[in-house]
């Protein structure tokens, strides 16, 4: 059952260090909003394809734009926290659990 236990852990770390570089790419999108960057550099490019399929549904359901400003990033960190609290720390306990 150990075995069990460290690939959940694992899952979880995993997880973990997967939402972080996602909340960085997230916060570069937003960085990026502010100014006018080249929309053919490929790593504008990268992060834009990267981030809209999470940014657009939201900006879509929850229409939270004060005076031009996109607060959708904001709701992200929310959905992400909640899920490195929640989720990640769940599965940690599973695994510890199964040790």
């Amino acid at each position: 059952m150990y075995i069990i236990g460290y690939f959940i852990m694992a899952v979880a770390k995993v997880l973990d260090i997967v939402l972080i570089c996602y909340m960085w790419v997230v916060v570069a999108r937003a960085v990026l909003s502010w100014v006018n960057p080249d929309p053919f550099n490929p790593i504008v490019r990268f992060i834009h394809n990267i981030t809209e399929p999470v940014l657009n549904p939201i900006r879509v359901r929850i229409p939270i734009n004060f005076g031009g400003m996109d607060l959708s990033p904001i709701v992200v960190f929310a959905g992400i926290i909640f899920a490195r609290t929640f989720v990640v720390n769940s599965l940690n306990q599973i695994a510890l659990s199964l040790l």
